[in-house]
């Protein structure tokens, strides 16, 4: 028995002189720096503290600015002589924010509430854009601005000219003198209408214009530091409700007749079939050559959507113009209405 003992005492080892001194080492270290030590802070000085609460972004509302329109969330795809016959959602939440704005919002927009000049505004927009440019100048900001991979492109949809595009108009103008816009959807059935309120919201010119593409220039004397203040809208106002653009009766027609052409438009082919977030720069002129041989037409608008059905119809209406008889199953039923279309143009 003493024998195991003191083999088993004589097989023990002790540990290396290393690890002896690295364990030390190591405890040490810990000792002398815990992992969670308190960094001091410097204590900041009362002015500087007076001087942020008094930059803070809070104290800067609400915003005012000077623009001479009244605030909408579309320029281009609302009519402002219209009236709503009800809201969706109650006029007191405004788009902007509450207390950000100095207007009051109506449910539709945003009216000033200065009597502005527009001949003083007129002269400062035209001493911005300066002298018209050369053919040389433009044709180098066309062959600058005008390609598929441009940077400063901005993509205009069914929403049309909204009050948002304006400031990143002038987001791009900081580095850019012109900016490139593509135009899809139902805005490009009046690219005349669109090419108006670009100009007369941003005070810019467009120098470029081929199909759906255009090109919006800044001027000659535009200074960025000088830009108008835009207020953004923070959410998209919900649409009002507008009166109903299809009646039971046509005008002019009785219900027997009503329901003969449309039963005449739902069997007849299509004069054109349209894709979503299409160009339709060409479907007035095609509806009006139509019209001067049919009596009734039937768009097919297969995949477009209802909400575009109805705003496609609306365009066509105050375009070619004509009579909305029936929109069913993304097909849009026209009627030219009483009077020939060719004594109407003329």
């Amino acid at each position: 028995m003493l024998k195991l003992i003191s083999r088993r005492r004589h097989h023990h080892k002790q540990p290396p002189i290393t690890f002896i001194i690295s364990r030390q080492l190591t405890q040490s270290h810990f000792e002398d720096d815990p992992p969670f030590s308190p960094i001091p802070k410097t204590p900041k000085p009362q002015n500087q503290i007076k001087k942020l609460k008094q930059d803070s972004p809070n104290n800067n509302y609400p915003i005012k600015s000077n623009l001479p329109f009244d605030f909408r969330y579309s320029y281009s795809e609302t009519n402002p002589s219209v009236d709503p016959i009800g809201y969706r959602e109650t006029p007191k939440f405004s788009p902007f924010g509450p207390g950000r704005l100095d207007r009051k919002w109506t449910g539709t927009e945003a009216p000033a509430q200065e009597v502005v000049d527009m001949v003083k505004v007129e002269e400062e927009r035209r001493k911005i854009v300066g002298e018209p440019l050369d053919e040389e100048e433009v044709l180098e900001l066309v062959e600058r601005y005008r390609h598929s991979d441009c940077s400063r492109q901005i993509n205009l949809g069914k929403g049309g000219v909204t009050h948002n595009m304006i400031d990143d108009i002038h987001n791009h103008w900081k580095k850019a003198e012109a900016v490139r816009i593509k135009c899809l959807g139902v805005p490009t059935l009046d690219m005349d209408n669109v090419c108006f309120h670009l100009e007369d919201k941003s005070g810019g010119k467009i120098i470029y214009r081929q199909i759906n593409i255009l090109l919006l220039y800044r001027g000659r004397h535009y200074n960025p530091k000088d830009r108008p203040i835009i207020p953004l809208m923070l959410w998209k106002p919900y649409p009002p409700i507008y009166p109903k653009l299809i009646k039971n009766v046509a005008d002019g027609l009785t219900f027997e007749e009503t329901k003969e052409m449309r039963n005449r438009g739902l069997n007849s082919p299509p004069v054109m079939k349209l894709t979503r977030n299409g160009v339709y720069v060409n479907v007035v002129e095609k509806v009006r050559e139509a019209f001067e041989t049919k009596e009734v037409l039937r768009i097919d608008c297969t995949h477009v959507g209802m909400s575009d059905c109805k705003r496609i119809a609306v365009k066509l209406r105050d375009l070619v113009p004509c009579v909305p008889i029936l929109y069913k199953d993304e097909q849009i039923i026209i009627w030219r209405g009483n009077k020939n279309l060719v004594d109407v143009v003329k």
